[in-house]
């Protein structure tokens, strides 16, 4: 169990060292055209706006997953 808890935590860490140096490196090397292009306009809030749209996505799916458990078991239970 803590390996395996470890082992998620150094994967966390190196997937935000990569985003951070790639993003890095794209801020530096590309034109203020192609910047906005792939990151969009307000740059310096990319991270926030991408957490965002992760947890809002995650939401969305939790809830639809608990409507089909709710639908499969009223049904179950009640017909």
């Amino acid at each position: 169990m803590f390996k395996r808890l470890f082992w998620i935590g150094v994967g966390a860490a190196a997937g935000v060292i990569l985003v951070s140096k790639a993003e890095a490196y794209v801020r530096a090397n590309t034109p203020k055209r192609a910047r906005e292009f792939i990151m969009g306009e307000d740059q310096d809030r990319v991270p926030q706006r991408t957490l965002a749209g992760l947890v809002g996505e995650f939401t969305t799916a939790m809830r639809y997953r608990e409507d089909e458990l709710n639908r499969r078991y009223t049904d179950r239970f009640h017909g």
